[in-house]
């Protein structure tokens, strides 16, 4: 903690595999999960909580203001590939799918947040990442380009 400092910033991150491919299988989902809570804890941040399904991951932390979203999000997806691949669970490499969604959410949406991104599996039963993520998108105003969203394969 930095004198003077005084921060509260809570952000979601959304990413996914390469070609969206479902690859992030439920056994080995918890490993990677708590690979990836360790690079947030190594970069200071506040790890809450990380789940996902098989194409798409959702991380909710508190951030630490000395970093960028971008280095973070490049770090965790650089450093978890290569956790993945020595690990030999695919015949090819494993990578994640070019581009992000950041979302910041108030203390007073923490438990919300949390509760959605605990029960992901059940959440798409019902719908899509495409339809989710849109809905994301929209429900922050952010402007957006199909061209540039995630490849989405359903």
């Amino acid at each position: 903690m930095k004198p003077g400092r005084f921060t509260q910033l809570y952000i979601h991150l959304v990413f996914a595999p390469k070609y969206r491919e479902r690859l992030l299988i439920k056994e080995i989902r918890p490993e990677v999960f708590s690979y990836i809570s360790g690079i947030i804890t190594n970069r200071k941040h506040k790890s809450i909580i990380i789940n996902g399904v098989s194409d798409h991951i959702h991380i909710l932390l508190g951030m630490n203001p000395d970093d960028k979203i971008s280095d973070l999000v490049a770090c965790i997806k650089k450093e978890s590939s290569s956790f993945i691949n020595q690990k030999n669970w695919f015949k090819k490499k494993f990578h994640w799918q070019d581009g992000y969604g950041a979302f910041s959410y108030g203390r007073s949406q923490l438990e919300k947040i949390y509760n959605y991104i605990i029960n992901q599996e059940k959440h798409h039963k019902e719908r899509s990442f495409r339809e989710e993520y849109i809905e994301l998108l929209k429900k922050f105003e952010i402007e957006y380009s199909e061209k540039y969203l995630f490849e989405f394969f359903e």
